[in-house]
């Protein structure tokens, strides 16, 4: 029996490197999970390894957003597990220079799509279900030149401790983890567009402003999400939990 038998989850940015590896947690945990992103390729892909159904479906958009949650629940009966990950980067741009199309579409998909997840999600989730937001070390802190994505980050916790306070009624839990940098492409494009300079060199930068001197791994982060996802944190909710190797200090 693992930590999650008998659960149902529902995770976005599947085909990403955070939202798979905790996908295939979940799956190694006993879940049944619905994948939802836009690469319809790698999402095939990622469902054809873990033997899961998936949805293609734009965060941003209501309709879509419905569809794959009403596909779950056409799929398997019910929703325990709702992991909100699909993100985008932005640019690297000082305030008065920073394109105003680009920070509007970070936030819609990180703060208009977390909100349309649990909008359409949360009313078709059993008691004792778990929403976990994924946010960065950067809704805890900021840099110069990534408004639109520290803006949404930050968002991203009001959203959730809003959310955790009015469906602690039904038992369901809401909290937010805040990944440090993670070893993936996405990282390596934000990396590269921070500092100027690409792979190891890069790496090494963000490296030296982390007290445990490394990067994540994708599957460390997801060992947290599947920490908030059982009832192993049966009493944690609105906590925004930092996974950053100390960054946040």
């Amino acid at each position: 029996m693992g930590r999650l038998s008998g659960k149902v989850a529902f995770v976005t940015g599947a085909e990403g490197s955070l939202g798979f590896a905790t996908a295939r947690l979940f799956v190694s945990e006993g879940a049944a999970v619905m994948l939802t992103g836009l690469d319809a390729a790698a999402l095939a892909s990622a469902a054809a390894e873990l033997e899961a159904p998936y949805a293609v479906a734009d965060v941003t958009d209501a309709g879509q957003v419905a569809a794959g949650v009403r596909a779950t629940i056409d799929a398997y009966g019910r929703l325990d597990v709702v992991v909100s990950n699909a993100g985008i980067f932005g640019t690297v741009a000082g305030i008065a220079d920073y394109p105003e199309e680009t920070f509007d579409r970070v936030l819609a998909v990180h703060v208009r799509g977390a909100f349309l997840v649990c909008k359409h999600a949360l009313p078709v989730m059993g008691y004792g279900g778990s929403v976990i937001i994924t946010s960065s070390v950067v809704g805890l802190t900021a840099d110069p030149g990534i408004a639109a994505y520290a803006t949404a980050k930050h968002a991203q916790v009001g959203l959730m401790r809003t959310v955790a306070k009015e469906m602690a009624p039904r038992g369901i839990r809401v909290n937010t983890v805040h990944p440090g940098p993670v070893d993936n492409a996405f990282q390596r494009a934000v990396e590269a567009a921070v500092t100027g300079v690409h792979g190891d060199e890069a790496a090494r930068f963000f490296d030296a402003a982390i007290p445990l001197g490394r990067h994540a791994t994708p599957d460390e982060i997801a060992r947290v999400v599947l920490f908030l996802a059982t009832d192993d944190s049966s009493f944690v909710t609105g906590a925004a939990l930092a996974v950053d190797g100390g960054m946040s200090i």
